[in-house]
């Protein structure tokens, strides 16, 4: 992976990042990761702001554009809207509702079998962490104390649910459903409202 794919990878992941903790992360000057944001900017893929420090100069802050989407496997997104589009012209909201209803359940069958055979609230959200990355998620699961969170940096579906809220819905219930014996989820942090991510709140029952 070149170094400009892996500063965006970052910037996915962590959010907004300065030159020198992006410099930390790869092992690389501070003047070199500098060069490479600043190359990334010029082609629209990046942007920064300026915080103000407590002493000094203002801290910049380098963060991906939406521009950056494209790089992250969201090309097809014209065609998904036409899609969705052609559906409700064609078979009416009812139509589409069926389609989502049918790939939730073929979805959540799969899930179900992958989880069969884990226990826990960990066990499972790392095993559904996995399945969500394989669908291009880009998935993990955090632990703050007694709570979980499963956190997805990105939504390979987000033309589909821009254009259809119940997408999201459906996905939410699913969480809620697979979990609901050992704990309850919420979506704390959502794309779709401008957010960097989709965070989901999971405590113990």
């Amino acid at each position: 992976m070149k170094t400009h794919e892996k500063i965006m990878q970052l910037l996915k992941v962590q959010g907004a990042l300065t030159a020198k903790a992006l410099a930390a992360e790869l092992d690389l000057t501070t003047m070199g990761v500098r060069q490479h944001v600043q190359a990334l900017e010029e082609s629209g893929e990046v942007s920064f702001r300026d915080e103000k420090a407590p002493r000094g100069r203002p801290t910049r802050y380098w963060f991906l554009t939406e521009k950056s989407n494209e790089y992250f496997g969201d090309r097809h997104n014209e065609l998904t809207v036409q899609l969705i589009d052609s559906v409700v012209t064609l078979f009416g909201d009812e139509g589409l509702e069926k389609i989502i209803a049918h790939r939730e359940s073929e979805t959540m069958s799969n899930y179900r079998v992958a989880l069969a055979d884990r226990y826990g609230i960990k066990e499972k959200l790392t095993m559904l962490a996995k399945l969500r990355t394989a669908e291009g998620y880009m998935a993990s699961v955090e632990q703050q104390d007694e709570v979980f969170w499963l956190i997805e940096n990105h939504c390979p579906i987000c033309a589909a649910a821009s254009k259809c809220l119940n997408f999201c819905r459906s996905e939410l219930q699913m969480f809620q459903t697979l979990l609901s014996e050992v704990a309850t989820v919420s979506r704390e942090e959502h794309i779709i409202e401008g957010a960097r991510r989709c965070a989901y709140k999971v405590m113990p029952i």
